[in-house]
């Protein structure tokens, strides 16, 4: 049965869709069974992955309004072990949709359980913003993992998802868990860097990835061409970061019985 994880942070350019990119690319290329959700109306997971999201007939926003099958959106991509559930601007409308539905918190775990068998991780990567869409990844999720950028503000905004987390956990889903934090676009060449790293080991009591992601240009560079980093530049730090991501993860993974 896949473990699921929820990529999430409210606060912009943390470098949660490039997580959720590389660490579902990373896993699959471990011979993982991996399939990604985008419930980001950007779409920037699915285009980060090589799918022409604005050309689909069906994504994850035609399932939820129940115009379609998870089945009839599920993409294979052209990575081998990776499936994703794509999205697209016209998301953006399905906090609307959903006002007054019963159970609208819900609804992608309904889509999701009937197919978690077929998978060994299903990684969500969820909007900027705590609504909706987000709390419906956090009901689905077993836990949740927080990118946190390397800059002067990590630490702004982080107690008000950590809130978020007990309250979907107290209210919707009690087995939801703090999967932990990932320091991202760590520029060792600054003492900022460090600080903030010191920083929030101090002030936060959760679990926190040995594992770091550096500042790296190839990063950048690759979802513009709709490949993850271990494809478009195998030997790039950014690669091998998120390999020992996944490496943390698998890991973590044999340690709890999920």
């Amino acid at each position: 049965m896949a473990r699921i994880i929820a990529i999430a942070n409210q606060k912009g350019g943390v470098g949660k869709t490039t997580t959720a990119i590389n660490l579902s690319a990373c896993l699959a290329e471990k011979s993982k069974k991996v399939l990604t959700i985008d419930i980001d109306p950007q779409g920037n997971t699915s285009s980060g992955l090589g799918v022409e999201k604005n050309k689909l007939t069906n994504t994850i926003y035609q399932m939820i309004i129940g115009e379609c099958s998870l089945e009839d959106c599920r993409i294979h991509t052209a990575i081998e072990y990776l499936d994703i559930l794509p999205s697209n601007v016209n998301l953006a409308g399905a906090e609307i949709e959903l006002i007054g539905v019963e159970g609208r918190e819900y609804i992608l775990k309904q889509h999701v359980e009937r197919i978690r068998d077929e998978y060994d991780y299903i990684i969500i990567d969820c909007p900027p913003s705590l609504n909706t869409l987000t709390v419906n990844a956090m009901t689905t999720a077993d836990t949740v993992l927080v990118p946190i950028q390397c800059e002067f503000y990590a630490l702004e905004g982080l107690t008000q998802l950590l809130h978020t987390i007990n309250l979907v956990k107290q209210r919707l889903n009690p087995m939801l868990e703090m999967e932990g934090v990932v320091f991202t676009m760590y520029d060792a060449r600054t003492n900022l860097s460090l600080q903030v790293v010191e920083n929030v080991k101090s002030n936060l009591k959760q679990n926190i990835y040995k594992t770091i992601i550096p500042r790296n240009v190839r990063l950048a560079e690759a979802p513009s061409h709709g490949l993850p980093i271990n494809l478009y530049d195998s030997k790039s730090a950014g690669a091998e970061g998120y390999r020992q991501l996944a490496n943390e993860v698998i890991e973590k993974d044999d340690k709890e019985d999920y």
